[in-house]
């Protein structure tokens, strides 16, 4: 059974320990599962993560498939947030009463010992509240996992000999962006001034992406500035 979709928090202002009040605000779990000891204060951890997501990417990202496969389930798996946790232990109290699993198909003798157990055994203190964005954009979309290229740092799977590592755009780089969009920006798809031209960096910047023509796309400023660093439209479902 799946729980359902993780959340997504905001993030607030820092608090004293250096971290956001709730959206960034590591759980003992969470420290765990990523090899840190459940003390270790979380501004260690948030600006290792930091450092990680600025020198590599995930190569999904570059290459467009991932080169470790099933591999990527022998990494760390981050915990569930509190209320999916909560919601999925419902479920089992649900089973447990009616007898009846959620396909309508009687609840064995098996099943019913280990959700007895499931539900004996649940706390849900031991599940954090939120997971930090800089964590959730690490994770395999597909197996849930945290990406080995990630938590290895393994910067022999990533294209920094060829990459531009620099944030400036080149005109020659520019010029070819330009003739290739028809000056039309790639998020409104409106014809766009000569004031507000902007290049956008499709993988972020920030979190590795390269400044060349395949990973620029011409945009209006202001379309420019909703998108930011987020993440959210280049991994977006189909």
């Amino acid at each position: 059974m799946e729980s359902a979709p993780r959340r997504q928090l905001k993030r607030s202002p820092l608090d004293a320990r250096g971290a956001t009040t709730l959206a960034d605000r590591l759980h003992a779990s969470v420290k765990v599962a990523l090899g840190y000891k459940p003390d270790s204060p979380d501004s260690q951890v948030l600006s290792d993560w930091g450092r990680r997501i600025r020198q590599i990417c995930k190569p999904c990202w570059e290459i467009k498939y991932c080169p470790y496969g099933p591999l990527v389930e022998q990494f760390p798996l981050l915990p569930p947030l509190r209320a999916d946790a909560i919601e999925h232990n419902e479920y089992f109290s649900q089973c447990l009463k009616s007898g009846r699993l959620g396909s309508g198909e009687p609840l064995d003798d098996e099943r019913r010992e280990e959700f007895e157990q499931r539900v004996a055994e649940f706390n849900a203190e031991d599940y954090p509240e939120a997971v930090p964005q800089v964590l959730q954009d690490v994770s395999c979309r597909v197996f849930g996992h945290v990406c080995p290229v990630f938590f290895v740092a393994e910067l022999a799977t990533e294209t920094r000999a060829t990459r531009r590592m620099s944030r400036a755009i080149p005109h020659e780089v520019m010029l070819k962006v330009v003739r290739r969009d028809g000056q039309i920006c790639q998020i409104c798809h409106q014809p766009v001034p000569d004031n507000q031209v902007e290049f956008d960096h499709i993988i972020p910047w920030s979190r590795g992406g390269p400044t060349t023509p395949e990973n620029l796309r011409l945009v209006h400023s202001e379309c420019n500035r909703r998108k930011r660093d987020a993440l959210d439209e280049l991994l977006a479902e189909d």
